[in-house]
């Protein structure tokens, strides 16, 4: 079931979604040649601590999961598409390296992701990354009261396709509210014009993911959470909550200007 959010709870999503942008400004940071997964998940979880607010990443553990998820982002290094698990991995110069992070704060939660190059950048790298951004901007393009699920997955997988990337099959945005995860599924491809209206009041995570071979298919890690590509491809990954308004999408967790 899909619940509509009132204008003071997407408020109070904007403050959960506040900490998230805050939270990914300082991994992205902190994140040097030499700096560990494991540093750059504490450097999110002091921003969760001074502003109050939870990790609704840490001990989270869906049906497929073999255990707890142990931190508070997602760290996804090169050919990792998603759900990295932090470790004591050192960054090397030109890893590319994708982070999702999640907070909640006040009983709400917001959830984003962002991918970038540490250190010296290959141009495909930059491509990749580029499209990543321009599939979400797409997507958050096509949140629009009126539009259906459908618009906002076709906007995002023309992108990618256009561009020449794999989209992994299965995986894609999702409703957010009091929990990270809500109906209704949101595709990172399909038909423009199909699946379930948009309304005011509905809370999306829109994040594209996109395989740089054009290769759809991924393969599970031994840690039982991180996805990678089958070929060694790289990957990259973008998200943002988004609100659907009567006054057009409202993106939740934009980082604050400085």
């Amino acid at each position: 079931m899909v619940e509509l959010k009132t204008d003071t709870s997407i408020d109070a999503m904007r403050e959960a979604g506040r900490v998230v942008g805050r939270a990914l400004t300082a991994v992205r940071e902190a994140a040097r040649v030499g700096v560990s997964l494991l540093e750059l998940d504490e450097a999110a979880r002091e921003v969760l601590r001074e502003a109050g607010a939870s990790s609704p990443f840490l001990g989270y553990r869906p049906s497929f999961a073999p255990t707890p998820f142990p931190a508070v982002i997602c760290a996804s290094v090169n050919d990792a598409i998603v759900h990295g698990v932090p470790t004591g991995y050192r960054l090397r110069d030109g890893d590319l390296l994708s982070v999702d992070c999640g907070a909640e704060l006040d009983g709400w939660v917001g959830d984003s992701a962002i991918s970038f190059v540490v250190g010296r950048p290959r141009p495909a790298d930059l491509r990749l990354v580029e499209t990543a951004e321009r599939a979400l901007a797409a997507g958050i393009g096509a949140a629009v009261a009126g539009n259906r699920i459908g618009d906002i997955a076709h906007a995002v997988g023309r992108v990618c396709r256009a561009a020449g990337y794999g989209i992994p099959q299965g995986f894609g945005g999702h409703g957010v509210g009091r929990r990270m995860h809500e109906d209704p599924e949101v595709p990172n491809e399909g038909r423009p014009g199909r699946g379930l209206p948009l309304r005011p009041g509905m809370v999306l995570a829109i994040e594209p993911m996109l395989i740089a071979s054009g290769r759809d298919d991924y393969c599970t890690a031994a840690d039982g959470w991180t996805l990678r590509t089958t070929d060694g491809s790289r990957a990259a990954h973008a998200e943002h909550t988004v609100a659907v308004t009567d006054a057009g999408p409202r993106v939740l967790t934009a980082a604050e200007a400085p």
